[in-house]
């Protein structure tokens, strides 16, 4: 039994031998980080007369680099960096009005995943000239005096059913998730209903919007809110420390990827800086104008949780 047992021992041992030697070598290449990496933007419309671009925003980026292997991009359209998979080139557009300059992150990964970054600056010319009549519905008509402002007040309109609602940000128009009845926050939040919003032209293609909120700011907190004054920790509520504010905003084409055939301007309100916000205290700033007549619009907005859109109905105040 003994001899039986060593002489099956030894088999299996040559067994193991003879297996490991078919094995065939594997060797990892070279980690070589990839070097000389070019980003080059073919502005559309760029001459010597148009040095930002024809106003389009449009934007040819092209990335090349020795032992790219693939790479990621952040465009710069927003404070924080975002990078994405960029297939080495891409038609880009940039929206926000006037000239603005943004710094594009390029990663480039070699073989095995090293990655060198770069950065580069690039400015580029956006013109939206949105339909008169959004205009003359969100601010007001033309004064008869030229000294007097040309502004108007909104406050949400908690008189109507569906005046605040959810639903999904792709594929979809409706607050389908859910949506407000009347008075829906009274008692629970008020400062969603006391808040006004006043948006005023205060040059050519130059708007200011002003909150004042005396209840505070209905938001969420923490990484979920962008508004100043408001606490690292809590649930989605008012919160008085947070009063009010006044910026810029302009208008631009919507990005939201909805298609031409949606019930929809096309157009959003675009504010600047941390200061303000329409009806909810979103971490987006671009407002995508749904419906607007001298008597409602009718808002949708990124949710603060990604795959949200946040929908708002506001009145003027008269």
């Amino acid at each position: 039994m003994k001899n039986i047992i060593k002489i099956k021992g030894l088999f299996f041992a040559f067994l193991l031998i003879a297996v490991g030697c078919s094995e065939p070598d594997y060797e990892m290449g070279d980690l070589t980080a990839p070097s000389n990496i070019v980003l080059d933007a073919d502005i559309v419309g760029q001459d010597e007369a148009h040095p930002y671009g024809d106003g389009s925003g449009d934007v040819k980026l092209t990335v090349t680099a020795d032992n790219g292997v693939s790479y990621k991009i952040d465009y710069g359209k927003t404070a924080d960096l975002n990078l994405v998979s960029f297939p080495g080139q891409q038609m880009v557009k940039y929206t926000k009005t006037g000239v603005n300059t943004y710094t594009i992150t390029i990663v480039a990964y070699g073989p095995g995943g090293t990655p060198t970054m770069v950065t580069r600056e690039l400015t580029i010319e956006s013109i939206f000239e949105p339909a008169p009549e959004i205009i003359s519905s969100l601010v007001g008509e033309e004064p008869e005096n030229p000294s007097d402002p040309r502004a108007r007040t909104w406050v949400v309109d908690k008189s109507s059913v569906g005046h605040f609602g959810v639903g999904p940000w792709g594929g979809s128009v409706t607050p389908e998730w859910w949506s407000a009845g009347v008075n829906e926050k009274v008692g629970s939040a008020d400062c969603f209903y006391s808040a006004t919003f006043t948006f005023e032209q205060v040059g050519d293609n130059q708007y200011t919007l002003e909150v004042d909120a005396p209840d505070g700011a209905f938001t969420k907190t923490g990484d979920l809110t962008t508004l100043p004054g408001i606490p690292a920790s809590g649930a989605e509520a008012c919160y008085d420390g947070y009063t009010g504010g006044t910026s810029e905003f302009s208008f631009g084409p919507a990005t939201t990827g909805l298609p031409a055939s949606t019930p929809s301007t096309q157009t959003s309100i675009n504010l600047v800086g941390n200061q303000t916000f329409i009806g909810y205290g979103a971490v987006q700033k671009e407002y995508e104008i749904l419906e607007i007549t001298p008597e409602f619009m009718y808002l949708r907005v990124q949710g603060t949780e990604t795959g949200n859109a946040w929908y708002i109905r506001l009145i003027p105040v008269e």
